[in-house]
């Protein structure tokens, strides 16, 4: 480095001063042209160029030529090549003098460099013929680091900006390495041995770093980029104090680049993380601003910092990444966007850091912002993508959920989403087996968003399965193949879903098939009505309902006007059209409503998604073909089975049922030999699920195979007839329909197969009676006019008589009350066939003419009564019981889906068939429900029948209610669509109208069972609870003035009586407390029903009296203490009774033997007898509901999701019981899985209702206690521990002398087996409960010891070791307790 001499003074030349040039150059002044200075000049320059710094001779020699070099005439010469040769001179001169500078003024030096650094400005233009001076000018000064002079000047910092500002602005893409490398050379010694680089010389390399200069020179950010590489540990003391200034203390003033700053921090990282040391900690600081747009800033800044591919920032520094995952949950809205926007980055970047975001992502995915929910699908799909091991199965389970999600374009990103993840993945296989196997649920998934309720998801999980799942541009083979093996592994809801898309479609060809044919008929307004009607139809199956309406008008009058476009539409949906040909129609269609001039045309849009959904682009005569191929195959044994996934026997199974619901939306593509051949050998095949697979497909297929197919028909009836008599009931009941379905000789067919089942009839024998009877059922359903008066004999004689009145084997005394189909003895399933035979020949009949139909609802509601042991022989299992319940139940209701019988069935037999709904049995609630919901939504069953769902309130389980209340919202919207699209509807309100279900439920809430006491406060609440479940689905829109509407109707109910017995003061006061409950409800939950009804009501006179107008009842039938209740749902319970009233009046429980009634079974008479009735039960049962449940307890139903506890019983029907007071109690109603509840009505402490041990396992229970664990109760005595508390919960009730001599007997019998230490079951039924007084001395001591051990009980749950004592220990100390009560109160009653 040069150094200034120690003199102040300018150094003279010596001599006197003179100039000497060098050899050959005369002397240079200014009164010579240019050119010769140029000349004279480049001599010197070759001079200076020779010299060394060891000639120290010619240095003194030349020391005044370079003084002179340095002067004005020189420095501020105009011509360009006279500046630069002088700038070689001097930058030659620097290198010759070094260490010591022969300029000794500072100004003068000053000068000099800015005069040398406008110079290096010719750097720029590569093809200069001067280009090289001003190289060998650059690389003199970077060699000798000449400028290292300046660091003595006072405005030194001048100098280098000029400098940096040049070379930064000259540095282009033509200049080579060796110049770059210079320009470094030049820079880096000047930054790296001075004392500090100021702010403005930083700002000149910084600036370049700015994406707008980054963008203008790339070379000049490639300098500046490698330049602060090299000098990184002197320039990052000065970076990290810019930015102090600028983040912390807010100095923007400080910097032109002070707005820059978040780029330059990403810059400066990417180029070397050091230069950001002690930034960093900073922009933590920023990330705690009060600022959401500067958050938001520095949340940007970090994204790209934390997520650049080799960034270690996050393991590097975990406080600020840490600082940074907690921006994921700001307030901000397009902070927390970001912050998703960051992770898909990192995901594919940093997959070891990944796992931190994965609880943030999943908060995320539930935000409010659709934006930013829509993202978190985004950045997790796209990781997916590119490699399945970076998103694990928590992510790729918050994409799953998002398919539900409310939004159209989270649930679209979504699902598009996981189909692109299974198209590559599961359908090429990209990355192998344990990839697909990781989303092989997706399929699963995708197809299950068909049951949502929106036409666009119903349209895009079609797309996704043409596009993704099995593409339509595969070959035939490939693509039947696809579907084969995917229909094999789809779970049974997406089986379920991809074969109602089938169906769906097919509709939708089927509507567009009868629009064509309208349009060939004359044009008459019956023919325009009816052509609106399908329209309307067609575009509720389109997105946007209103826009598509207008679409397909107009899209109809295009096909009016144009014969081309009808053809190619007919051709398209034609059952004959191949795929191939299908596309072809398509592709025309489309071209034909293209207009060029329109960039967006949505009517074209519209019709692409019809076509779309009509088109058959999977299935036609070629890809039956091939599936039946792949059939053959799996059959034997040479398919690939086994490499995708699935047993042979299980892609036999699939295949033929992917078979059978083609053959419904398919039935042409089927005909052909080859197809029919392979069918017969699947008939052939054990597994009997698969030949009824293929007897269907016969039936759906062969209406030609009689004519075309002689030999096939030859093999197929023997087959058939072979089925109908000794296959399986499905199978039987198939070939039945077959046979009808396809031959022109039915009736001669079918009576081949009926006489002789009809001879063979042999109750002895049940498990050779439940195929007969089907096919005897469905042949008399499907030719009543030719069986119809056989089937009555057989009715009369066997089924009844000989079947259903007898019961020849014992059941299984398994206590549960429902058993897999497995389990069920042969003689129930008969009879249920027999019942189910029954309703067929009446739907095969249609008509009551013999009376037939009332037996047989008679026969159904006996059934119902004696809860389906309906020869009270107790032979029969409480789980057989309860499948003849359930077929009792759905007899009845199928056969009011026939007008003809809708009209007999009495209000009794509706309430009775109603209240199956509520059975004791969980599956039986369950199927009947469903059932029933079926009907309804099919418009099959009278609208008086969806009031039963109104008893759901009562259901314990929520899921049941659940169900209940979607079934409602389905059913409702249903009848309203169907109104507002049939103009005739309006002529048949009475049965179509929701809102006339509430006559119908307020009847049948009066009849119900449990509502006993009129005034009682807790059944008052109860029915309030029914009400609001229907009211609360129809109250949710006040159409048309609705309330009003239902208010009026209530109204007016008060003013008529109860049809069912109208003289029965109890009835008619049931009936209005019910309405004056609902008008209540409706007055408490609408502010609109005071308005007047824009209709008046029709009341239906088979449940309510015509009005008389001599009748005005006016009368408030709810007291102010009922309406306090039905506002708060709360019941205030009376003051307490004192300790010694209380002792005295506690019940004692004790577990006896239950006698079996002496009572005949009633005489059953035939149907065919129009005069003779099926005969009921007698009242008087000796089996009792409450026992029932107890003798079961929690064993009742191991498959049962609801949990019961064993219910305090009280005896028999009618055995009277006394209160200790004196007063006697009225008998409840015995009423099978509905014990009546409280006898006061109110409701008790949580004390007293925790003492209790359940509330039984009846219908009706929405709170039921928690039940005995079936595992620790399965070998042991149903006890029932009954508190002294539960007085209130079930009063005593006196036996009768008999019912005493038996109670004192089987006290004996307990006692001895407690001696004998055992318990056991005596009797076939098990032990029931009785309750019996005894003196107050002997209630107090007894009383005093039961509490003792209660105490026990407590302390044990108390001293428990977890939180949760397991339910089996705490049953089984309970269950030791019962014992030892039991023993010490009978030792009791004997002394």
């Amino acid at each position: 480095m040069m150094e200034f001499p120690q003199q102040p003074q300018q150094q003279r030349p010596a001599g006197d001063g003179k100039i000497i040039y060098p050899l050959g150059v005369k002397e240079i002044t200014d009164k010579i042209s240019n050119d010769e200075v140029v000349k004279r000049l480049k001599l010197v320059v070759k001079t200076y160029m020779d010299m060394d710094q060891d000639s120290e001779e010619e240095k003194q020699q030349y020391l005044a030529l370079a003084l002179h070099l340095a002067s004005e005439f020189f420095l501020r010469n105009p011509n360009k090549d006279v500046r630069l040769l002088v700038a070689c001179c001097l930058a030659d001169i620097f290198r010759i003098y070094a260490p010591e500078a022969p300029y000794t003024s500072h100004d003068k030096l000053k000068e000099i460099f800015l005069f040398i650094t406008r110079q290096l400005k010719g750097l720029e233009d590569t093809k200069s013929p001067q280009f090289n001076r001003y190289f060998y000018l650059l690389e003199n000064l970077a060699w000798v680091k000449s400028y290292n002079i300046c660091f003595e000047l006072e405005d030194c910092n001048e100098i280098f900006i000029q400098l940096f500002k040049t070379l930064f602005s000259v540095i282009n893409n033509s200049h080579n390495q060796k110049v770059q490398m210079h320009m470094l050379d030049l820079m880096s010694s000047i930054i790296m041995e001075g004392d500090g680089v100021t702010q403005e010389l930083l700002d000149t390399i910084l600036i370049n770093l700015i994406p707008a200069h980054k963008n203008l020179n790339k070379q000049a950010y490639d300098l500046a980029r490698t330049l602060l590489k090299r000098t990184v540990q002197t320039i990052e003391t000065c970076i990290a104090s810019f930015f102090n200034q600028v983040l912390v203390m807010g100095k923007s003033s400080v910097s032109d680049l002070s707005e820059h700053v978040f780029d330059l921090i990403q810059e400066l990282f990417a180029i070397d993380p050091l230069l950001l040391v002690s930034v960093m900690p900073q922009l933590e600081f920023k990330l705690k601003s009060n600022d959401g747009e500067e958050r938001l800033a520095v949340v940007k800044l970090l994204a790209k910092l934390f997520g650049a591919k080799d960034s270690e920032l996050a393991t590097q520094n975990r406080p600020l990444w840490q600082c940074f995952l907690g921006r994921f949950n700001d307030i901000h809205v397009p902070v927390r966007l970001e912050c998703v926007k960051f992770a898909s980055h990192c995901l594919m970047n940093h997959p070891d850091i990944a796992k931190d975001l994965t609880e943030y992502l999943k908060v995320r995915s539930h935000d409010p912002e659709e934006a930013i929910r829509h993202d978190v699908i985004v950045t997790i799909i796209n990781a997916g993508k590119r490699d399945l091991n970076l998103v694990n199965d928590q992510l790729l389970g918050f994409v799953r959920e998002r398919m539900l999600d409310k939004r159209w374009r989270v649930r679209k990103e979504a699902m598009m989403g996981l189909a692109q993840l299974y198209k590559k993945y599961c359908l090429h296989h990209e990355a192998g087996k344990e990839s697909a196997l990781k989303i092989s649920w997706i399929k699963d998934k995708l197809l299950h968003i068909y049951y949502q309720n929106s036409i666009d998801d119903k349209l895009l999980v079609e797309k996704i399965f043409a596009q993704y799942m099995v593409p339509h541009s595969l070959e035939t083979e490939e693509k039947m193949k696809c579907l084969y093996y995917l229909y094999a592994c789809l779970d049974t809801n997406a089986v379920k879903a991809l074969n109602e898309m089938w169906k769906c479609q097919n509709m939708l060809r089927g509507l567009v098939r009868e629009l064509l044919d309208l349009h060939k008929l004359p044009t008459s307004e019956a023919n325009t009505t009816a052509m609106f009607g399908k329209l309307m139809t067609i575009a509720k199956n389109l997105p946007d309902s209103g826009k598509a309406q207008d679409f397909m008008k107009r899209f109809n009058q295009v096909l009016g006007e144009d014969e081309k476009l009808r053809l190619q539409l007919d051709q398209l949906i034609s059952p004959t059209c191949s795929c191939k040909h299908a596309e072809q129609c398509v592709r025309e269609i489309t071209r034909k409503l293209t207009f060029p001039k329109q960039p967006t045309n949505p009517f074209l849009e519209m019709v692409k998604f019809l076509l779309e959904r009509i088109a058959p682009v999977h299935i036609d005569s070629e890809a039956i073909s091939a599936l039946v191929k792949l059939l053959n195959k799996s059959t034997e044994g040479t398919a690939d089975d086994e490499e995708e996934g699935v047993t042979p026997d299980t892609a036999i199974r699939a295949g033929l049922e992917l078979l059978k619901i083609l053959s419904f939306t398919h039935p042409t593509a089927f005909h052909s030999t080859e197809t029919y051949e392979s069918l017969l050998q699947c008939l052939k095949m054990e597994d009997d699920k698969v030949a009824e697979a293929a007897i269907q497909i016969f039936r759906n297929t062969g209406q030609k195979i009689e004519s075309e197919l002689p030999q096939i028909r030859s093999t197929l009836i023997p087959v058939l007839h072979q089925k109908a008599k000794r296959g399986t009931p499905h199978q039987a009941k198939q070939a039945v329909h077959c046979i009808h379905a396809i031959f022109h000789n039915k009736e001669v067919q079918l009576a081949q197969i009926f006489e002789p089942l009809s001879r063979s009839l042999n109750a002895d024998v049940p498990e050779q009676l439940i195929t007969p009877l089907v096919s005897l059922g469905h042949i008399s359903m499907l030719a009543p006019d030719q069986f119809a008066s056989p089937m009555k004999s057989i009715v009369a004689n066997f089924i009844v008589k000989d079947l259903m009145m007898n019961d020849r084997s014992i059941g299984n005394k398994n206590g549960r009350l429902w058993t897999t189909d497995d389990e069920v003895s042969p003689e129930v399933l008969a009879k249920v066939q027999a019942i189910k035979l029954l309703v067929r020949w009446l739907l095969g009949m249609k008509n009551n003419q013999s009376k037939s139909a009332n037996s047989t609802l008679r026969l159904l509601s006996a059934m119902l009564v004696s809860e389906g042991d309906l020869t009270e022989q107790k032979k029969i299992s409480k789980s057989d019981m309860s499948r003849l319940r359930l077929a009792a139940g759905s007899a009845i209701m199928k056969l009011a889906q026939e007008p003809c019988y809708h009209e007999i069935i009495t209000p009794e037999q509706f309430q009775l068939c109603a209240l199956v709904i509520n059975d004791e049995c969980y599956q039986v609630r369950q199927i009947f429900a469903q059932k029933l919901h079926v009907a309804l939504v099919k418009l099959m069953l009278p609208l008086e029948y969806m009031a039963v769902f109104a008893l759901c309130a009562k259901d314990p389980v929520k899921e049941r209610r659940a169900h209940a209340r979607q079934c409602l919202l389905k059913n409702i919207s249903v009848r309203r669509e169907y109104i507002k699209q049939n103009p005739t509807a309006h002529e048949k309100l009475l049965s179509l109208l929701p809102e006339y279900v509430v006559p119908y439920m307020i009847h049948l809430l009066a009849h119900d069972p449990d509502f006993t006491k009129p005034q009682d406060l807790e059944q008052i609440r109860d029915i309030k609870e029914c009400l609001w479940f229907m009211l609360e689905v129809l109250m949710t829109k006040n159409e048309n003035n609705s309330h009003s509407f239902l208010r009026k109707m209530v109204e007016n109910i008060k003013q008529t009586k109860d049809a069912q017995s109208p003289d029965d003061p109890k009835a008619n006061e049931k009936l209005y407390i019910v309405c004056d409950v609902a008008l209540f409800v409706i007055a408490n939950k609408s502010t609109s029903c005071h308005l007047d009804s824009p209709k008046d009501p029709v009341l239906p006179t088979k449940f309510f009296t015509p009005p008389d107008k001599d009748f005005i009842n006016d009368k408030e039938y709810l007291s102010a203490e009922a309406k306090t209740v039905l506002t708060t749902g709360k019941i205030i319970m009376p003051p307490k009774q004192t300790v010694v009233l209380a002792t005295l009046n506690k019940p004692l429980v004790t577990t006896v033997r239950r006698m079996p009634a002496k009572t005949t079974p009633t005489e059953m008479g035939t149907i065919a007898s129009t005069n003779s009735q099926p005969g009921s039960p007698g009242t008087d049962k000796s089996r009792d509901v409450n026992s029932e449940a107890s003798e079961t307890g929690a064993r009742e139903n191991e498959e049962n999701p609801e949990k019961r506890a064993v219910p305090a019983s009280d005896g028999t029907e009618n055995s009277k019981s006394v209160n200790p007071a004196g007063s006697q109690a009225t008998p409840n109603k015995p009423r099978r899985g509905r014990p009546p509840k409280n006898a006061t009505g109110v409701a008790m402490p949580d004390k007293e209702a925790g003492a209790t041990t359940g509330r039984g396992a009846g219908r009706g229970r929405k709170r039921a206690a928690p039940a005995q664990d079936p595992a620790s109760t399965a070998s042991t005595d149903p006890i029932s521990t009954k508190t002294p508390k539960q007085q209130k919960e079930a009063e005593p009730k006196r036996a009768t002398p008999q019912r005493q001599i038996d109670l004192q007997r089987s006290v004996r019998v307990a006692q001895r087996a407690y001696e004998h230490g055992s318990l056991k079951t005596y009797g076939s039924e098990g032990e029931t409960e009785r309750e019996f007084e005894s003196s107050p001395e002997y209630v107090l001591s007894l009383t005093q010891l039961l509490e003792q051990q209660d105490e026990t009980i407590h302390m044990q749950l108390r001293d428990a070791p977890g939180p949760k004592q397991k339910e089996a220990d705490c049953t089984a100390e309970q269950v030791k307790l019962s014992v030892k009560r039991r023993f010490v109160k009978t030792r009791m009653v004997r002394q």
